[in-house]
């Protein structure tokens, strides 16, 4: 007997009009890159209008107005505003927080094998790192912290967590979590990539360091993140160039780009007022519930398994049959060959096996870009 699969989202009102999207492409991928919305892009273009206009009075006077877009944006967040500086992406975020951390030799880096790569690669520069195995079906956030706090060794006076892994699509940071690594006096430092915009208090759980992107779910420009550093550490933090406003230290420090584009930082909080004008929470429930139905579909799909999830997030992952996906290579390939014959951009990562999928929910999409995908994606499995 069919299983009834339960009744789809309706569109959201005037979702799709606020973004200039190939109308050709299926775009269930908005995790990995964003899209910026119409306002938002006018917003920015006015900026480098002004920038053009008189060079002179726009880079004199940008640190201000920079200082003054990020407190709009930390206080979104619920973040310190005099704790928090605009930086380009997460990575970025993650070096310089690696940089403030005092570290001797066999000083020890706990991260693991859901962290994004180059974060991961950060903490390698700096010191051994030992990776705890996550088990893309551990079943909760318990199972997931006690896995993370059993990967410690004496020497672990680091842990870089994500707060939503980027595959598999969980909570790993919760505040629980982190007031447990807190207990033991380590270092906690967040890869928050997705948590802006997506989660109503990001910034909950209290980490040291906590870096997210504001281009994903925050409808900002691309290249437009923030790091927040709790006080303890905040006169360690040096920007990775020095710059014109090094003595005023952090954040603005960290900001002075010398003749940089701005206008993605300066348009940022557009972004977060878009999100607040169309509603927050319906916007976040809105798009949970699609990215369910396109997991609950494809979980029709056979050997393809639904992984355990975060409710309320606008992402679901599910793992593909054994053989499919395997290494980054067959992943990427499987990913392009989706996107050239299918029209949909979904993102696939590489597991031994078998790989995963991962499918997200925005505002612009509709139930039937999921269906399309879930009638589709048989014909490329193993």
């Amino acid at each position: 007997m069919t299983r009834q699969m339960p009744t789809p989202p309706a569109e959201f009102p005037g979702g799709r009009a606020l973004f200039r999207l190939d109308p050709a492409v299926s775009h269930l991928n908005h995790g990995s890159f964003g899209a910026v919305p119409i306002p938002v892009q006018d917003a920015q273009a006015a900026l480098r209008e002004e920038a053009h206009a008189d060079p002179d009075a726009f880079f004199i006077g940008a640190a201000d107005r920079i200082a003054a877009a990020r407190t709009r944006v930390a206080r979104r967040l619920g973040a310190d505003p005099d704790g928090t500086a605009f930086i380009a992406n997460a990575t970025e975020g993650a070096n310089l927080a690696l940089d403030a951390v005092p570290l001797a030799d066999g000083d020890e880096i706990l991260v693991t094998d859901h962290g994004y790569g180059t974060v991961v690669a950060a903490a390698a520069r700096r010191a051994r790192i030992t990776t705890v195995a996550l088990a893309p079906d551990l079943p909760d956030e318990d199972a997931v912290r006690e896995t993370v706090l059993a990967g410690l060794t004496p020497r672990t006076k680091v842990a870089v967590l994500d707060h939503i892994s980027s595959p598999t699509a969980r909570l790993i940071a919760s505040p629980g979590l982190l007031a447990d690594l807190a207990a033991r006096g380590i270092t906690t430092l967040v890869d928050a990539a997705h948590a802006p915009g997506m989660i109503a208090d990001p910034l909950a759980g209290g980490a040291d360091f906590w870096f997210g992107n504001l281009h994903k779910w925050g409808y900002a420009p691309s290249g437009s993140a923030v790091l927040a550093v709790a006080p303890a550490h905040r006169a360690r933090v040096r920007a990775l160039v020095p710059s014109w406003e090094d003595e005023h230290g952090f954040p603005r420090s960290v900001e002075n780009r010398a003749t940089a584009d701005y206008t993605g930082w300066l348009a940022a909080p557009e972004g977060l007022d878009l999100l607040d004008r169309l509603d927050a929470a319906k916007v976040r429930a809105h798009n949970s519930a699609l990215a369910a139905h396109g997991a609950a579909l494809l979980a029709e799909i056979p050997g393809v398994t639904p992984l355990p999830y975060t409710a309320g997030l606008a992402m679901r992952a599910l793992r593909l049959p054994p053989g499919t996906a395997e290494t980054q290579e067959d992943a990427r390939v499987l990913r392009e060959r989706i996107a050239a014959e299918l029209g949909i951009r979904v993102l696939i990562w590489p597991w031994p096996g078998g790989g995963g999928i991962r499918v997200c929910g925005q505002i612009y999409n509709r139930p039937e870009e999921y269906e399309r995908l879930a009638a589709g994606l048989p014909a490329y499995l193993s």
